[in-house]
């Protein structure tokens, strides 16, 4: 589906696949101008070079939301102006139990799922209060159902997640009196490489079996969302939505 986008720019972090490149394909479809960022430059093209092909305007930016975005800031400056949506996605899930004393697995999920989140937002809030002011803006933010439930194996990850949820609630406490829409997206289970890079087998097995017995979301799912979220009238913030499949409880 599409929706009334247009006059928009946006940023969508994580756009190399998965949720992050449905959302984008959905944003440009329905009139945004998208900033992709990503580290995999080669997907971002491919998927920047697809968006045009279908008359629609994107730029790939590679960059790491773990550092330092000042270069990134710049190029969707000099490409699309200022930014009036932005959308936090960029996150990284690896399972293992606490036992196993994994603290680099650790330290990358909090870098990216909860500091590189703040980052991209410092980045673009000069953008958002500014568009905020006479027009719509939005920051979205794409956190998990993890960030209510109890997972074994998954318990750093989930804790990332439940932080990004109350960070965006009460983000939206400062930002909502400002003009800018916060909204909290928590999806379930989505068939995406968000579970690809884990490297124990039991748990990479826990999870094929989780997907079997509950068909998995498609990522179109979550980006069509996310273009009702942010095409609804200035006025009006859906501050908080879980997605989930039918039979998943």
């Amino acid at each position: 589906m599409t929706y009334d986008l247009n006059n928009r720019t946006a940023v969508v972090t994580g756009a190399a696949s998965g949720i992050g490149a449905e959302i984008a394909l959905v944003l440009a479809r329905s009139g945004a101008k998208v900033a992709l960022l990503a580290r995999r430059a080669e997907r971002l093209a491919e998927l920047a070079a697809k968006i045009e092909a279908e008359g629609g305007r994107a730029l790939a930016v590679s960059a790491d939301v773990t550092g330092d975005l000042a270069p990134a800031v710049e190029a969707v400056h000099a490409a699309f102006g200022r930014v009036d949506l932005v959308v936090n996605n960029a996150g990284v899930m690896l399972g293992n139990p606490i036992t196993a004393g994994r603290d680099d697995e650790w330290r990358r999920m909090i870098d990216t799922n909860v500091t590189g989140l703040l980052t991209v937002t410092r980045a673009f809030t000069d953008d958002l209060v500014g568009a905020g002011r006479n027009g719509v803006a939005d920051l979205v933010n794409i956190s998990s159902v993890g960030a209510h439930g109890t997972f074994p194996t998954y318990a750093v990850y989930a804790a990332t997640k439940a932080a990004v949820t109350h960070l965006s609630a009460n983000l939206r406490t400062e930002f909502g009196p400002l003009g800018v829409r916060v909204t909290n997206v928590e999806p379930g289970l989505v068939t995406s490489e968000l579970g690809d890079h884990m490297d124990n087998p039991e748990v990479d097995a826990h999870l094929a079996a989780w997907r079997e017995q509950v068909p998995p979301l498609h990522p179109a799912d979550i980006g069509d969302v996310i273009g009702f979220v942010t095409s609804r009238p200035k006025h009006v913030n859906l501050r908080q939505l879980v997605v989930l499949p039918t039979v998943q409880v």
